[in-house]
């Protein structure tokens, strides 16, 4: 994620604005993180950051969702099913959904009883789920999404725009649209079909498998087979100049951009194929069956892009460095996903120094450079704030050390290790992990592995504790 236009590596900052709207529902309080004995699905999965989030008993394994969406009034009628997966006998569970109504609930078919609490759909199946069964939930539902703010003051979920919507996630913003296991640890499959008037696009993650018009209306069904985080899918709508190629690797690229952002966003954009073959280089395969972009005009109270799947978003046109910051994230967060939110400077210490590498080998400043002058600022600024593992709160999560701090972290790696285990490092820790999720103790334990060397102090200083570290000695 890079806020806009501000420098890429500038992020989405913390800016010590507590939300009305998200806070209480996702921090305040404490939800049950343990599977009841009772037969109960766990209505948290207890990340140290956003405690209501996600949800136990059960891994889904694909969701399959219709929407339909009025433009004009800004009304959404959906119908979802979720296949999951049961970790324990359930008797009742639950999903995280915000706002809309709820028509029906069926399990296997079978109608189910419902009750809502806050951002909680709680289900009780007319029989009990039976441990390692399969099911399927099967949701109706429509009205007005709700746009949220974050801990930080940012923006989220089904942003509505003057043509449509601009759908971003991160973090909790999928409920606003799906009713969903709203947690990076339990990733899935997607079959996304969206219809919208003629003449509109509907644009989802993966692979456009079909678009027909009937009566006046026009129905997009999007697939993304490899598994995705619920924060990193989108249904994004508008009026689109949508571009289809491939690079020449033969990897299928669907860049959609506003028409007003035209202009502007041409020269970025083409670099697509040149980051993609250049990170591909860095940090080895592609990890997913397509790439592209969605530009939006400015849709109100996002500024900042995101690294959804497949296909990077921006609320306007972005820079070449932001391409390279959110394209990095295809490996480190969209592939390789952090367990809970506190390591998500996994994704973004990757990401900005993925951008210190492309100005390093395209006539830039080196990685050394933009370290040293980020160094060189005070230790009451906001880089040392807290350390880039434990932001403490969730309006820290996208904080300055989650981004610069890390990426730090990251060049004091490469200078003790030397740079051709550090480059190892860079290709072999998103194949170990490929479409799964993983945490900070995971890339501690991969690195002193990989090189034989003993780097606890190195990541402690860095990684974990509070105030300005000292350089590390290679």
């Amino acid at each position: 994620m890079t806020r806009l236009p501000f420098r890429a590596r500038d992020g989405r900052r913390a800016r010590g604005v507590l939300a009305s709207v998200l806070l209480p529902v996702l921090v305040a309080g404490t939800a049950c993180s343990s599977s009841g004995g009772d037969g109960t699905g766990a209505q948290s999965v207890g990340d140290p950051l956003f405690p209501r989030l996600g949800n136990g008993g059960y891994d889904v394994r694909h969701y399959a969702l219709r929407l339909d969406y009025d433009v004009e009034n800004r009304r959404l009628d959906g119908a979802a099913t979720v296949t999951a997966k049961a970790g324990q006998d359930l008797r009742s569970f639950s999903l995280d959904l915000s706002g809309l109504t709820v028509r029906t609930v069926t399990v296997d078919g079978r109608k189910a009883e419902v009750r809502r609490e806050r951002n909680k759909l709680i289900v009780r199946p007319a029989r009990e789920v039976a441990k390692g069964a399969t099911f399927r939930t099967a949701v109706a539902y429509d009205g007005r999404p709700r746009t949220l703010t974050d801990p930080d003051g940012s923006t989220e979920g089904w942003v509505p725009t003057d043509d449509g919507a601009f759908v971003v996630g991160e973090p909790a913003g999928a409920m606003t649209w799906f009713p969903v296991n709203n947690h990076p640890g339990d990733k899935a499959a997607y079959d996304v079909r969206i219809t919208v008037p003629r003449g509109w696009t509907a644009i989802s993650n993966g692979e456009l498998r079909d678009e027909r018009t009937r009566g006046g209306r026009t129905t997009f069904a999007w697939r993304s087979a490899e598994p995705m985080a619920s924060y990193l899918a989108t249904a994004t709508i508008g009026k689109f100049e949508v571009d289809r190629s491939r690079t020449k690797s033969g990897l299928p690229l669907y860049v959609a951009v506003d028409p007003r952002e035209a202009a502007k966003s041409r020269k970025p954009l083409a670099t697509i194929p040149e980051v993609l073959e250049w990170e591909t280089g860095v940090f080895g395969p592609y990890p997913f069956s397509s790439s592209g972009a969605v530009v939006d005009h400015e849709p109100k109270g996002v500024d900042y892009a995101l690294e959804v799947q497949t296909k990077p978003s921006y609320p306007e046109a972005p820079e070449e460095s932001t391409v390279v910051h959110e394209m990095a994230h295809e490996w480190f967060g969209n592939s390789v996903t952090p367990k809970t939110w506190r390591d998500m400077w996994l994704n973004e210490g990757f990401a900005t120094y993925a951008e210190w590498l492309w100005q390093e080998q395209h006539g830039g400043d080196s990685a050394q450079k933009t370290f040293d002058e980020l160094y060189a600022t005070d230790e009451d600024e906001d880089l040392w704030a807290f350390p880039p593992g434990d932001p403490g709160k969730a309006e820290n999560v996208s904080g300055d050390p989650v981004y610069d701090r890390a990426a730090m972290a990251l060049h004091q790696l490469r200078g003790t290790v030397g740079d051709r285990a550090f480059f190892r490092i860079l290709k072999e820790w998103p194949a170990e992990y490929r479409h799964r999720n993983a945490d900070a103790a995971d890339f501690f334990a991969f690195c002193e592995k990989l090189t034989g060397r003993e780097l606890d102090q190195l990541f402690t200083a860095w990684i974990e504790k509070d105030g300005k570290p000292e350089k590390a000695r290679s």
